[in-house]
C-alpha cells in the first residue's frame, strides 16, 4: 500500500490504483476555507477522495458539494427503495432498468449540453454484499494508449445520449420522465479532452457514447468498446465497498464510474449531489 501523507489537518492515503485517496482526520461538515482549499487541490491531484464514516445529513452533503461550485442538481436518491419503504427488484421495471443501466461504465451528464464537473456521493443503507461503486482513470488510460491509437482518435467525436444507452436495456421512458430523458439533440463530444484545471488530456467515453461521425455504426461501436475495455483495467480502476456513513467526491472530467450489482431484494440507499460543469469549458453543441 502507498504511504500515507499528512496534509496539515488531514491524512491522505493513496488507493491501490493510478488515482484516488482515502482522507481521514477531518469533518466535511465543518471545514474552514484554508482546509477546504488544501482538500480541493488534493481532489485535483487524485480525482477521487473517499471519506469513511462522515454520516452527512442531506443538507450537509449539499452544502459540501456547493463548495466545489454551482450544482447541476442538489440531491438525488440513487436507490431501489420507494418513499413508502417498498423495495424494487423486478428486472422488467423501469425503476430497476435505470439502476441496471448505471452498472455500465459512464461519465455523468455527457448527454447534457454541459458535462458535469463532479459529484458527491453518500451511503446511507448498504446491502450485505455487492453494490460497490467503481471508478476508472481516463487520464491514465489516455496516457497508456499507443501513439497510433492516440493519433487515430485525436480528432474524433462521438454523440452522447441517455436514450441510446438505456435503449439497450429496452428502457425507453417518455420525454421528461426523469433527468436526462429530453428531446434535445444529443451533444457531440471529442473523445479526447484537456482538463480545464490540470491541463492533462483524458478520454471522454462510456456507455452513453455512440455514432462517431465518419465511421460506420459497427466501426464506431467497436472502437468505443475497445477503448472502454482497454481503459477500465488495473491499475486504472478502483471499486469501493461501501459502509454506511461513507462519502466520496470525484472529478467527472477525469473518471468514469459504475455501480455494481447486488441482490436487489435488499435495500440500498445512496444520495448523489452533482456539481455543474463550467459552460466555458464543458459545453458540447449538437452537430
Amino acid at each position: 500500500m502507498a504511504e500515507s501523507v499528512q496534509q496539515n489537518v488531514f491524512t491522505v492515503e493513496p488507493l491501490e490504483a493510478s488515482f484516488g485517496a482515502k482522507i481521514t482526520g477531518i469533518r466535511l461538515a465543518a471545514l474552514d476555507e484554508a482546509t477546504f482549499g488544501q482538500l480541493y487541490d488534493t481532489w485535483l491531484d487524485y480525482g477521487l477522495l473517499v471519506f469513511p464514516g462522515q454520516f452527512l445529513t442531506n443538507d450537509e452533503q449539499v452544502t459540501f458539494a456547493k463548495r466545489f461550485g454551482e450544482l447541476e442538481f442538489p440531491l438525488a436518491a440513487i436507490t431501489n427503495v420507494d418513499k413508502d419503504g417498498s423495495v424494487h427488484y423486478d428486472p422488467d421495471e423501469d425503476w430497476v432498468k435505470g439502476i441496471t443501466g448505471n452498472q455500465g461504465w459512464h461519465c455523468d451528464s455527457t448527454y447534457m449540453p454541459v458535462l458535469a464537473k463532479g459529484a458527491v456521493f453518500t451511503a446511507h443503507t448498504v446491502p450485505s454484499s455487492g453494490g460497490e461503486t467503481g471508478w476508472a482513470d481516463m487520464r491514465a488510460a489516455y496516457e497508456a494508449l499507443d501513439d497510433a491509437t492516440k493519433g487515430r482518435i485525436a480528432d474524433l467525436k462521438a454523440y452522447h445520449s441517455l436514450w441510446y444507452s438505456q435503449s439497450k436495456l429496452d428502457h425507453k421512458p417518455k420525454v421528461g420522465a426523469s433527468y436526462g430523458f429530453h428531446d434535445m439533440d444529443p451533444p457531440l463530444r471529442a473523445l479526447v479532452k484537456v482538463h480545464p484545471e490540470t491541463g492533462r488530456p483524458s478520454l471522454i467515453i462510456g456507455r452513453h457514447a455512440y455514432g462517431i461521425p465518419g465511421l460506420s455504426d459497427e466501426a464506431s461501436e467497436k472502437l468505443l468498446g475497445d477503448l472502454i475495455d482497454f481503459a477500465c483495467q488495473a491499475p486504472r480502476i478502483y471499486h469501493h465497498t461501501w459502509e454506511s456513513g461513507d462519502a466520496v467526491v470525484w472529478d467527472n472530467r477525469r473518471l468514469l464510474h459504475q455501480g455494481r450489482p447486488w441482490d436487489m431484494r435488499e435495500p440500498r440507499i445512496m444520495f448523489h449531489a452533482r456539481i455543474a460543469g463550467d459552460p466555458k469549458t464543458e459545453f458540447a453543441p449538437p452537430a
